[in-house]
């Protein structure tokens, strides 16, 4: 039996991450085949976690500009994808979480009359725009998907809430915490200590990630302001901060930070580098939806740099706190679990809220039954 191609389009780092569990089962199908669709929203960053997991890019759309507006990106993901689609003999189309990529790959795929498949549906924070614009296009793919593969139950009550069908929703759990689980043990302290010196073994390590769109201009200066505050009162702690490569964000971070000895600045990590680092870390400070998750599942705290959270199982286990991006907050709960051994314990419980690995093969079973058998219904 000739396998089915399921087109899988991906444009940034955490959807690289959270998609390589279902493209190397998809690889392992009998019934189908991945395709393998980069839309070069971080190309190289893609790259990398591609390589790491043994992945192909099959097709690279080259879709991004050196300062681009929103729509003018999606102006070109919508026609490059769009007439991908029309070349390709794809079964269906698979996108991931909230980017533009996933929206207009999911777009691209309703044009064609072709069945999307939506990982990660269902996450909301009620506001459309926080973050921005990943909720609104959340909300959006879920108009625009057959298959909302939802990876907590609270994600699954959301749907309900919005109308999709029961049948049409996949409780699967996350899978990032399959990409976790395989990488964890490919990595070690070794990648720690290349960065930081043999020195940090001798202090605790706070990792930090700060890049939302909604957090540009005086919200991330003042994040910045917060570390070096808690780097000059912390002496026993280091600050790895790896900076995103889009330029609004370093040019309010690297002026703030670039002169703190305590705080060490590098370009974004490998998947595998970055996870050794997380491993390693006492406490998290991030805005990173996908570093929530991870940190959950490793028992890390994290010190949320946001007001709002589509994830509010981490919180609900206790291994999130929303703090969002004042300069005195942050420093508060900072020094609260930095100085406080009963406060840091209550947040630092490894919890499988967000799955516990056998997420991809669960989409995939999903996908063969559908593809290869009865056909799979709507909202």
């Amino acid at each position: 039996m000739k396998r089915k191609q399921v087109a899988v389009i991906v444009g940034t780092r955490p959807e690289a991450i959270k998609m390589a569990p279902v493209i190397r089962q998809l690889s392992a199908s009998r019934a189908l085949a991945p395709l393998v669709v980069s839309t070069s929203q971080h190309r190289q960053l893609v790259g990398q976690v591609f390589r790491q997991f043994g992945v192909r890019i099959d097709h690279d759309l080259r879709t991004m500009r050196a300062g681009q507006t929103l729509w003018d990106l999606s102006g070109r993901l919508v026609t490059r994808l769009g007439r991908f689609l029309a070349r390709e003999r794809a079964a269906a189309v698979l996108v991931q979480g909230d980017t533009s990529s996933a929206l207009f790959g999911a777009l691209a795929g309703f044009y064609h009359r072709i069945p999307v498949g939506h990982v990660e549906a269902g996450l909301r924070t009620g506001d459309r725009y926080a973050p921005f614009p990943e909720e609104m296009n959340r909300t959006l793919i879920g108009s625009l998907a057959v298959w909302h593969f939802a990876p907590t139950a609270t994600a699954v009550k959301s749907l309900l809430r919005e109308g999709v069908r029961r049948g049409a929703i996949h409780l699967t759990g996350n899978t990032v915490v399959d990409a976790l689980r395989w990488m964890a043990p490919r990595c070690d302290d070794r990648e720690v200590t290349a960065l930081m010196g043999a020195e940090w073994k001798d202090r605790r390590l706070v990792l930090v990630t700060c890049h939302r769109r909604e957090s540009f201009g005086e919200p991330m200066k003042r994040v910045a302001r917060a570390l070096v505050k808690l780097a000059r009162e912390e002496a026993d702690i280091r600050v790895l901060f790896p900076i995103h490569p889009n330029p609004e964000v370093r040019k309010a971070m690297v002026p703030l930070l670039g002169r703190s000895p305590n705080i060490v600045l590098c370009d974004p990590l490998d998947y595998g580098r970055f996870l050794a680092c997380l491993r390693a870390s006492y406490l998290v400070l991030s805005d990173s939806g996908g570093v929530q998750e991870e940190a959950t599942a490793l028992g890390k705290p994290v010190l949320v740099l946001r007001d709002r959270t589509e994830r509010p199982e981490g919180v609900t286990a206790g291994a999130l706190k929303l703090v969002g991006t004042e300069t005195d907050r942050i420093v508060r709960e900072g020094r609260r679990l930095l100085g406080s051994r009963a406060a840091y314990e209550r947040m630092s419980r490894a919890s499988s809220v967000f799955g516990k690995g056998a997420a991809a093969k669960r989409i995939v079973r999903i996908l063969e039954r559908d593809l290869t058998g009865k056909r799979a219904g709507g909202r």
